[in-house]
Protein backbone atom coordinates (compact mmCIF):
# COMPACT_ATOMS: atom_id res chain seq x y z
CA UNK A 1 0.00 0.00 0.00
CA UNK A 2 1.23 3.46 -0.82
CA UNK A 3 1.68 6.35 1.56
CA UNK A 4 -1.37 8.19 0.24
CA UNK A 5 -3.59 5.15 0.73
CA UNK A 6 -2.31 4.70 4.28
CA UNK A 7 -2.93 8.38 5.04
CA UNK A 8 -6.49 8.05 3.78
CA UNK A 9 -7.06 4.92 5.87
CA UNK A 10 -5.59 6.59 8.97
CA UNK A 11 -7.83 9.64 8.55
CA UNK A 12 -10.95 7.54 8.03
CA UNK A 13 -10.12 5.29 11.00
CA UNK A 14 -9.54 8.35 13.21
CA UNK A 15 -12.87 9.85 12.12
CA UNK A 16 -14.60 6.52 12.77
CA UNK A 17 -13.12 6.31 16.27
CA UNK A 18 -14.18 9.87 17.07
CA UNK A 19 -17.73 9.28 15.83
CA UNK A 20 -18.17 5.96 17.62
CA UNK A 21 -16.68 6.53 21.05
CA UNK A 22 -18.71 7.51 24.05
CA UNK A 23 -17.69 8.31 27.60
CA UNK A 24 -18.18 4.75 28.85
CA UNK A 25 -17.21 2.91 25.67
CA UNK A 26 -13.99 1.49 27.10
CA UNK A 27 -15.93 -0.13 29.95
CA UNK A 28 -18.68 -1.76 27.90
CA UNK A 29 -17.57 -4.74 25.85
CA UNK A 30 -20.46 -4.27 23.43
CA UNK A 31 -19.31 -0.74 22.62
CA UNK A 32 -15.72 -1.93 22.14
CA UNK A 33 -16.93 -4.69 19.80
CA UNK A 34 -18.88 -2.13 17.77
CA UNK A 35 -15.80 0.06 17.43
CA UNK A 36 -13.70 -2.96 16.37
CA UNK A 37 -16.27 -3.78 13.65
CA UNK A 38 -16.27 -0.21 12.38
CA UNK A 39 -12.47 -0.08 12.16
CA UNK A 40 -12.36 -3.46 10.37
CA UNK A 41 -14.95 -2.18 7.89
CA UNK A 42 -12.76 0.80 7.03
CA UNK A 43 -9.71 -1.42 6.59
CA UNK A 44 -11.57 -3.87 4.32
CA UNK A 45 -13.05 -1.02 2.29
CA UNK A 46 -9.55 0.19 1.45
CA UNK A 47 -8.13 -3.26 0.74
CA UNK A 48 -5.91 -3.45 3.82
CA UNK A 49 -4.27 -6.91 4.00
CA UNK A 50 -6.52 -9.24 6.05
CA UNK A 51 -3.59 -10.90 7.81
CA UNK A 52 -2.53 -7.54 9.26
CA UNK A 53 -5.96 -6.21 10.24
CA UNK A 54 -6.19 -7.71 13.73
CA UNK A 55 -2.95 -6.09 14.86
CA UNK A 56 -4.04 -2.70 13.54
CA UNK A 57 -7.46 -2.98 15.17
CA UNK A 58 -5.87 -3.82 18.53
CA UNK A 59 -3.51 -0.86 18.20
CA UNK A 60 -6.39 1.49 17.37
CA UNK A 61 -8.41 0.27 20.38
CA UNK A 62 -5.42 0.72 22.71
CA UNK A 63 -4.80 4.25 21.42
CA UNK A 64 -8.48 5.15 21.70
CA UNK A 65 -8.51 3.90 25.31
CA UNK A 66 -5.54 6.15 26.00
CA UNK A 67 -7.41 9.16 24.64
CA UNK A 68 -10.40 8.52 26.90
CA UNK A 69 -8.39 7.77 30.04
Amino acid sequence: MGDEALKLIAKEVADTVRQNTRIDWSIREQARAHLRRMVKRVLRKHGYPPDMQEGVVNMVIEQAEGLVA
